[in-house]
């Protein structure tokens, strides 16, 4: 029950009423129950069940798909690149072996698609005036972005050997309601509500495309419906903005000094630019994103000025041993 699954369950289950969903999920730091709350308590109407449980657990899996599971999305990943650099175990537990037990159990069954979804940065770094198409080399540089590219290069090759309908969706960065607040927008939002210094690494002006979580979820939806095995589709947003800059929208949106800004020591080998050549899903799908920049983020604090009960307490727990541990090394 992490962010982007989360956010992909509610979005199909409101779009898709002929869909039923089984959601497998481990319920590691970020994965938060209350994400999903309301409806494992009924309001899914009979569409939705929640498993609990590990995607390495390949007889777990495969019990699941025995039960006529036709179409695999894997959105199970440890995702957040600072703790990669701490410890990167844990990405290639989830990330790696998870995907790799997540194929094997689909080996050889008639599903319609297994949706791998994946990211921008196992592209690595995007020099200025560069948009990368799907083509391009893969060149991670963090932990996490290593173990997303061993992922993909799992998935095609199982698609090669076995036949596996695999379809990977590599977007930019995400952001909405229900993300955990180490990431950058809701640290700032939150770190703001609550009158805190906001770190910002560097000179702040690492750019990134900035999808709206809806966005990515309407994508999601259509590679389950018509993405083509063995592809890759890059969902991008076009936006391009420094990290400062959106960090300066989002307390102009809350009414904060922009003096809450805290500058820190830059991450190692933190990539300067990201950014992708989408063209290919818009010709094939005939998708856009329907969110701006601007949309999304006054959308986006305004969920987290009305849902304090949800990201007060996460601050106060696992969250601030994190913090406090990464930030002191800055």
């Amino acid at each position: 029950m992490g962010f982007i699954g989360s956010n992909f369950i509610r979005y199909a289950m409101r779009t898709r009423p002929a869909w039923t969903i089984v959601n497998l999920d481990k319920l590691t730091y970020a994965g938060n129950p209350a994400n999903l709350a309301d409806l494992q308590s009924g309001d899914g109407g009979g569409r939705y069940r929640f498993v609990l449980g590990d995607i390495q657990d390949v007889a777990l899996v495969t019990h699941i798909l025995d039960d006529g599971i036709d179409v695999v999305v894997n959105f199970a990943a440890e995702s957040h690149v600072d703790r990669s650099i701490l410890d990167s175990t844990p990405f290639l537990q989830t990330n790696v072996l998870g995907t790799q037990a997540l194929l094997d159990a689909s080996r050889g069954r008639p599903l319609g698609r297994f949706v791998q979804v994946s990211t921008d940065e196992v592209y690595g770094p995007a020099p200025a005036g560069v948009d990368f198409a799907e083509e391009a080399p893969l060149r991670p540089t963090s932990p996490y972005a290593a173990s997303k590219a061993a992922a993909d290069l799992l998935c095609l090759s199982s698609h090669k050997t076995y036949g596996t309908p695999v379809v990977i969706g590599r977007s930019t960065n995400n952001y909405g309601p229900y993300q955990y607040p180490e990431k950058f927008i809701p640290l700032v939002i939150t770190q703001a509500l609550e009158n805190e210094s906001i770190p910002i690494y560097g000179d702040g002006r690492q750019i990134r495309d900035w999808l709206y979580v809806e966005d990515h979820c309407e994508v999601v939806c259509r590679l389950v419906e018509a993405g083509q095995p063995g592809e890759i589709y890059n969902i991008a947003a076009g936006t391009g903005v420094p990290n400062y800059d959106v960090a300066d929208q989002i307390l102009k949106l809350v009414g904060r000094p922009v003096s809450l800004l805290r500058f820190v020591t830059d991450r190692p080998a933190h990539d300067r630019r990201y950014a992708l050549d989408d063209a290919k899903i818009r010709a094939t799908m005939g998708h856009s994103p329907a969110w701006t920049l601007e949309m999304g983020l006054e959308a986006t604090v305004r969920w987290y000025v009305d849902h304090p009960q949800w990201w007060r307490p996460i601050k106060s727990g696992e969250f601030r041993g994190f913090y406090e541990t990464w930030y002191s090394r800055q």
